[in-house]
């Protein structure tokens, strides 16, 4: 099939088919990382000792409630598409580079856990960002740029918070 004629057959936002299912593919596989780092979040919030713990409780808190809310403008972004984001923890697994972890690490073994989430998050991200900015899609690009900017800062924060 022609070009021209796939984009008469499919038009969403004017994205051609194939154009939109690269953005989707894209979103979902960030949509995998975003979930894994979020429910290790959650993990790390439960499971946290020792003399960090007020600090990094509150902390995870903080992060995992971000991610809540960004894993949902994700999944919503992927909708405008008029596609399906990935919802079963088992395609979170099988499409995440994030991996899970166990609840018997060290506070400062979390936080290390946590950077390296945010450098495959950020990765990831901008991977997207090139993807979307090349088909023309500024609302999914300004999106990731605000994502990015926000676990640079948290990246700072934490690195700066384990330096010795």
């Amino acid at each position: 099939m022609s070009i021209t004629a796939e984009k008469r057959v499919f038009k969403k936002l004017g994205y051609n088919k194939n154009e939109s299912e690269k953005i989707v593919g894209s979103l979902n596989k960030l949509l995998a990382n975003y979930h894994v780092h979020y429910q290790k979040l959650r993990n790390f919030h439960w499971n946290v000792t020792g003399s960090d713990f007020f600090d990094l409780h509150e902390k995870f808190e903080e992060l995992y409630d971000e991610s809540f809310a960004n894993i949902d403008l994700i999944a919503e972004r992927i909708r405008v598409f008029g596609m399906t984001p990935y919802s079963l923890m088992k395609d979170y697994l099988e499409h995440a580079d994030i991996e899970e972890v166990g609840t018997d690490l060290s506070s400062r073994e979390m936080v290390e856990e946590v950077l390296r989430d945010f450098q495959i998050l950020v990765d990831n991200m901008n991977e997207c960002a090139e993807k979307v900015a090349d088909l023309g899609d500024t609302a999914t690009e300004d999106m990731l740029i605000a994502f990015i900017k926000s676990l640079e800062l948290h990246h700072w924060m934490l690195t700066s918070f384990i330096k010795e």
